[in-house]
């Protein structure tokens, strides 16, 4: 279920400013977009798994806080970010 280090440290090059910076807000918003996109198929697979449900319900709610704190701090940073994980249609 958790994300290899592989794919976290690709994450954290991809949108953060160095290797260690894992706080960033974009670096979370990622990190939790990979687990989101991981823990969907696993609820697809296993349609009666009520406690990954509702696991994913909560990192969607974190991941939208989140993106709205970056909306409110940053908008250009958020559209990008939008953009670049293909969030909004």
């Amino acid at each position: 279920m958790a994300l290899s280090k592989e794919a976290v440290a690709a994450e954290i090059s991809r949108f953060g400013a160095n290797e260690k910076d894992t706080g960033n807000t974009k670096v979370q918003v990622a990190l939790l977009t990979q687990r989101i996109k991981e823990l969907t198929e696993h609820c697809k697979r296993f349609k009666k798994d009520a406690s990954a449900s509702r696991g994913l319900i909560k990192l969607v709610g974190q991941r939208r806080r989140l993106l709205k704190y970056l909306q409110r701090r940053d908008l250009e940073g958020y559209r990008g970010l939008i953009k670049e994980l293909g969030l909004r249609k």
